[in-house]
């Protein structure tokens, strides 16, 4: 491959780890996983090239340890570090103390993830690319009468959203002036102790919206989207499902969509793999931008298959100093993907997580059914981490044929041993609403009553 990178370190665990590992083997890279106690002798682990326990278990002590990560790329002579998704891989100060350390960040520059992981300079960002927002507040509030005057103006109900927050968190839903004080004091408290910061900024809080989400690629100076995703299947703001393309774009909603996207990746010089995510009103048919993710993102394979694009091996590319090759006029889908995530998680009493051992694991197969995952027979399922165990992708040449995949695949699944939201997801593609893809951000919650 072009480039300079010979060794990477991938900073991260599970099923992600394991897909970077692959990325890496079949450009010809060097591999380190760093890991803590209770990964030890996970799949990952023993996949790359050389490996290293940086710390005790908890992530706080070992894959939330910027220094530790970096003081192993050392030690081991890595080019690169690749942070996955999650953990370190949205912290400037990570990618800044890569760079200061002459260690390549596999992402966009420290500036970069400044900017667009703070939501209020996004925000701003988007609005110069010409890129429509939630009507909102400019900035974050500095109280509840500032809060209460934006509310007042743009209408009631109103979301209170943390700047720098991210999964739901530090968000709360105001639908009367008179709870909006302590909904404020609830969302500033919990962004202070999630994120470091209490800042929270109001927007228009739209009822009937789907999720919709761009792919993009970008060099510094070129960028591309692969099109969309459909994450509309969540369940307090955690995605469930992810499908492409989208079962509601029209032609001339996709392409403004998408351009929209590039427009802003644009504006700040864009570099390695990302995602720009937007609502789309389902009663005005307008589309707003939300947030951006300078990161690889959990549901990624779905683009995979539907373009036949490797994102990761290009995020490494990029990395190591190749120009993108990708032009948007060559850009082409083909069917429909869609992907269930299976957790460790019992869907009966709140998705509650259920660690464990894995006595037996078989993973579905056949045609157009992908598996990303780290999981074998014998393997524990810590309670530290994500409970994600593996992604069940499956495509089909449309909606129909994808979708009839993904239900024999998931009565092929053999997991044993912990509880896992299999029986959910089988649940949840045999409604009728979910096969004429009419499901909005709420439907989990509204209609299935999770």
């Amino acid at each position: 491959m072009a480039g300079p990178l010979r060794r990477v370190l991938v900073a991260n665990r599970g099923e992600i780890a394991l897909r970077v590992i692959r990325a890496c083997r079949e450009l010809g890279l060097e591999t380190v996983a760093v890991h803590s106690e209770a990964d030890s002798d996970s799949l990952p682990v023993r996949a790359a090239d050389q490996a290293v326990c940086i710390g005790h278990a908890p992530s706080a002590k070992s894959y939330l340890d910027p220094r530790a990560i970096v003081g192993a790329a050392l030690a081991y002579r890595a080019d690169a570090i690749h942070p996955g998704y999650g953990f370190l891989s949205e912290k400037a100060a990570f990618a800044e103390l890569c760079a200061e350390q002459g260690i390549t960040f596999v992402g966009p520059d420290a500036g970069v993830i400044a900017q667009m992981g703070d939501k209020i300079a996004a925000r701003r960002v988007a609005k110069a690319a010409g890129v429509p927002t939630t009507p909102g507040s400019e900035g974050a509030v500095a109280d509840r009468a500032q809060a209460l005057k934006i509310a007042l103006e743009i209408g009631f109900p109103v979301l209170l959203k943390a700047a720098a927050g991210g999964g739901g968190r530090g968000m709360r839903i105001v639908t009367r002036a008179e709870d909006l004080e302590r909904l404020l004091g609830e969302a500033m408290g919990e962004a202070a102790v999630a994120f470091g910061d209490p800042a929270i900024y109001v927007e228009r809080y739209l009822t009937n919206v789907r999720h919709i989400e761009i792919q993009v690629l970008g060099d510094g100076e070129h960028v591309v989207h692969l099109g969309e995703r459909d994450c509309s299947v969540q369940r307090r703001n955690q995605k469930l499902v992810e499908e492409a393309p989208s079962p509601v774009l029209d032609a001339e909603l996709r392409r403004r969509i998408g351009e929209s996207a590039v427009a802003l990746c644009r504006q700040v010089g864009y570099k390695s793999a990302g995602t720009v995510e937007y609502i789309l009103d389902q009663n005005s048919g307008e589309f707003y931008f939300m947030e951006m993710n300078t990161r690889i993102q959990v549901e990624h394979p779905v683009t995979e298959m539907v373009t036949g694009v490797d994102l990761v091996k290009w995020q490494l590319r990029i990395a190591g100093g190749e120009k993108l090759s990708l032009r948007q006029e060559g850009i082409r889908t083909h069917g429909h993907a869609i992907e269930c995530r299976i957790n460790a998680e019992d869907h009966e009493h709140g998705f509650a997580p259920c660690p464990g051992r894995v006595a037996d694991y078989l993973a579905p197969g056949g045609p157009g059914v992908r598996v990303d995952s780290h999981m074998e027979s014998g393997c524990e399922v810590p309670p530290y981490y994500d409970s994600l165990l593996a992604k069940v992708i499956c495509w089909g040449e449309n909606r129909e044929e994808a979708v009839a995949r993904m239900r024999r695949a998931l009565g092929e699944i053999r997991l044993e041993g912990v509880k896992t939201t299999v029986a959910f997801h089988r649940q949840l593609l045999e409604h009728a609403e979910f096969c004429a893809g009419r499901c909005n951000t709420r439907f989990v919650h509204d209609v299935l009553g999770y």
